[in-house]
């Protein structure tokens, strides 16, 4: 796991290195969308010269960096000619219907914006063989695409003799309240190899591992995959939707603010002041690298987490406050919710944490230690090997157009009362807190050293903790001075 914030070094050899396609420099973004069928997508009219149109996608032009494929893919039916509304009547009088849990709302929800692209739906098997065995797919072009981990969807042994009975083609996919949601068609149906899918994803199968019991234990024994065309944008209706920006919606407000530069950072924990020196210092050396207007993506992950981390609501209250109290600069900051579940899949995962995040329009992905990682399910170690993470990502096969901006170590200086960058010459003024550490201060109501957090964020996470112990009373922590 992580043991401490940090922020990355060799902005010089980054800024010198021909070998990455720094996309987005020399001129403020411009991004548009191409029309599907005549109709605006986005916000934008498709016409004049520099626009195309394309097959249930968006294509982006401008300095942003280009999404995988060339365009995003968009599987949202759209409202005009009625073609909403038909796949709404057709979902409804299909006579299979695969009820999704959580986990695959979250995948469904993913793949329709186009954070996947350029997948058209659920994998079928010779794209999740791709994924679990070369972490990428090849694209129409016959590049190799990221694709890291498999995005599937399972199916029992009763349903695949009914839908194979039938000889059917097409499946509705409903919500658990047996409303239609999607519809997958040209389906492939598959044999699920839980074992070898946990071990390529994982590199262990010992038991323990969240995902794997949140979603595969019990899930169906194969897989189903196919075209996916869903009926409406994907809400959750819990106050967070504002949040839920898709990738073309993204690079319409970088578009918006005259980015010349994206840099992402995601996070599942809350933020405290390491994480914004580590964001604010990066937003500096770019503009020193030349960059007129860079703006920091501040990207929580907000599907499927494991019990002990923070919930998306409570995380989202501490981001809001971080921005109030200008721990970062709103108007170079957009905050967002990424709506992938959480696998704890430490290198594996963290290429597709990146390769989304150049669909959203990101050219830069800050990493720091054991990016995805999480304790070992059985032993007491960590599952992955701490910098294995950023130097996977360096040589991942379908990233080489993202700059990847490792991390250079940061700590609470106890003299300063502040966060600040590790100087070993006075390796003892220097206390590492890591977002576990974090965690428990809020959780054991001890108040963090002054200049940690920002008073108002840090008094949010307390109330979550005091909110689940009800009887105890609310704490009576001494706010942290800010710093």
């Amino acid at each position: 796991m992580a043991t401490q914030a940090a922020l990355f070094a060799g902005f010089s050899q980054l800024a010198a290195q021909p070998a990455r396609d720094r996309a987005g420099t020399g001129a403020p973004a411009r991004v548009g969308m191409a029309a599907i069928g005549g109709a605006r997508v986005g916000g934008v009219k498709a016409e004049g010269a520099g626009w195309a149109v394309a097959r249930r996608g968006v294509l982006c032009r401008a300095s942003l960096i280009e999404p995988d494929g060339g365009r995003l893919v968009d599987l949202v039916a759209p409202e005009e000619d009625g073609r909403r509304a038909a796949l709404r009547r057709e979902a409804a009088s299909l006579p299979h219907r695969l009820r999704l849990g959580r986990v695959d709302k979250e995948w469904l929800h993913v793949l329709s914006e186009g954070w996947a692209s350029p997948l058209q739906g659920f994998m079928r098997e010779h794209e999740f063989l791709q994924a679990l065995h070369f972490n990428a797919i090849r694209g129409a072009d016959g590049r190799m695409v990221n694709m890291s981990v498999p995005i599937v969807l399972s199916l029992g042994d009763a349903q695949r003799r009914a839908i194979q009975a039938d000889g059917a083609t097409r499946v509705a996919l409903v919500d658990d309240r047996d409303r239609p949601i999607a519809v997958l068609s040209d389906i492939e149906i598959y044999k699920h190899n839980k074992e070898e899918r946990i071990a390529r994803t994982w590199g262990t199968t010992a038991p323990g591992l969240p995902y794997v019991e949140e979603a595969i234990t019990n899930a169906g024994d194969w897989l189903i995959g196919g075209d996916l065309e869903v009926i409406e944008p994907i809400k959750y209706n819990d106050g967070l939707d504002q949040y839920r920006l898709s990738p073309a919606q993204l690079r319409e407000e970088f578009a918006r603010r005259n980015a010349d530069a994206v840099f992402a950072f995601q996070l599942r924990n809350p933020v405290h002041n390491g994480h914004a020196l580590l964001m604010t210092d990066t937003r500096k050396r770019l503009l020193e690298m030349g960059y007129k207007n860079p703006v920091l993506l501040l990207h929580p992950l907000g599907g499927f987490t494991k019990a002990d981390d923070v919930p998306l609501s409570w995380r989202m209250k501490q981001h809001e406050k971080v921005l109030e109290e200008g721990v970062l600069n709103p108007e170079s900051t957009v905050v967002a919710i990424f709506p992938s579940p959480m696998h704890y899949a430490g290198p594996t995962e963290v290429q597709w944490h990146a390769k989304a995040r150049i669909n959203a329009g990101a050219n830069f992905y800050i990493v720091g230690r054991d990016p995805a990682g999480m304790s070992h399910p059985t032993a007491k170690r960590d599952l992955y090997d701490a910098d294995h993470g950023k130097k996977v990502l360096s040589m991942a096969p379908g990233l080489e157009r993202l700059n990847i901006l490792p991390f250079r170590v940061a700590a609470y200086d106890t003299k300063q009362k502040k966060m600040d960058f590790f100087d070993p010459s006075r390796k003892d003024d220097f206390l590492f807190i890591s977002g576990t550490k974090m965690r428990t201060f809020a959780k054991n109501r001890e108040s963090p050293p002054d200049g940690f957090m920002c008073p108002g964020g840090w008094k949010v996470l307390v109330e979550y903790y005091d909110s689940l112990v009800p009887s105890e009373g609310s704490s009576k922590l001494r706010e942290p001075v800010a710093a």
